[in-house]
């Protein structure tokens, strides 16, 4: 394949898991058998992350949702079945892949959407802003949740997700549950003393992850030291760079190239990477490491796990 026409796949391949994945800027921010809570039989108010204060007659029995990490939230929060659009992108739970496709996460279906007249529309900020202009005039409520970029934002989406689908009391079980599987692997790996550390690839680009950004917070849960951490956001790197820095763990979460592994091996100079000797090159699910949705526990232990094994036997 020419090599202009790899890099340019590449690249395309790269917005669609960023854009898949949730991945934008600042925001405020499972199913147990519990019993389900009393339907609201009066208006509420909700206040997305706009600013927008979004009124609720009565909670809403089919939604839109345009991100796969909220899609994910809402199978968690137990209204799954109320979700009757989604994007190219919802592939978890199995549930999921049947929901009817609106959107590939970036560009959405204005007019399949207001045909499925959604009592409201999950969005998130990516893109130009007046995309979602057809929805608002169609009179559909649209409820806006800004990319998460912590654990936190995730919290905070869980929240305001459950108020609007009327499930509060299911939403701080959830968080709850997460932060107790955060618990469990930080106290597993609390006496590491060497942290490993890892050069984290987005893309093959090479593209990586640096400090304020979610991955970066699921590597730190997971006691691991970034190779790139004292750099910020999303960043493509020189090769020579990862070279000189000489990462102990190579993690990739590219899962678009027939074998990411043995590409990352054959590049030139990468034979001399400690992680490259030690054959310490992980394929990662890019989906449980890149979503801000209600799997941020198992994308913890995932890569805890990788760096430590023997504390998980």
């Amino acid at each position: 394949m020419p090599k202009n026409l790899m890099k340019w796949l590449s690249a395309l391949m790269l917005v669609f898991l960023l854009a898949a994945c949730n991945s934008a800027q600042e925001p405020e921010k499972q199913d147990k058998d519990t019993e389900k809570q009393a339907p609201k039989t009066e208006s509420y108010t909700v206040k997305d992350d706009t600013g927008t204060d979004i009124t609720f007659d009565k909670v809403p029995e089919t939604v839109v949702s345009l991100a796969p990490s909220n899609t994910e939230i809402l199978f968690a929060l137990g209204v799954g079945d109320k979700v009757v659009g989604g994007t190219d992108f919802d592939n978890y739970p199995e549930e999921a892949q049947n929901i009817e496709r609106v959107s590939d996460s970036m560009n959405i279906n204005a007019e399949k959407i207001i045909g499925l007249k959604p009592d409201v529309v999950i969005a998130y900020t990516i893109g130009e802003a007046d995309t979602l202009n057809p929805l608002k005039d169609a009179g559909i409520p649209v409820f806006v949740i800004q990319s998460a970029t912590s654990f936190d934002d995730v919290y905070g989406d869980i929240d305001q997700i459950a108020k609007v689908m009327g499930v509060e009391e299911k939403g701080k079980e959830l968080v709850d549950d997460i932060r107790g599987k955060i618990a469990g692997v930080e106290e597993k790996i609390s006496n590491v003393s060497d942290k490993k550390t890892v050069y984290f690839e987005i893309d093959p680009t090479p593209f990586t992850t640096g400090k304020n950004t979610f991955q970066q917070e699921i590597l730190n849960a997971a006691g691991v030291e970034n190779i790139f951490a004292d750099q910020e956001g999303w960043i493509q790197v020189s090769e020579e760079e990862v070279i000189k820095r000489n990462p102990a763990i190579i993690a990739t979460t590219v899962n678009y190239v027939e074998d990411p592994v043995g590409d990352i091996k054959g590049r030139a100079g990468w034979d001399q990477l400690d992680a490259v000797k030690s054959d310490q090159i992980f394929e990662l699910d890019p989906d449980v490491t890149s979503r801000p949705g209600p799997r941020i526990g198992e994308a913890v232990e995932l890569v805890a796990k990788m760096a430590y094994p023997d504390l998980f036997k």
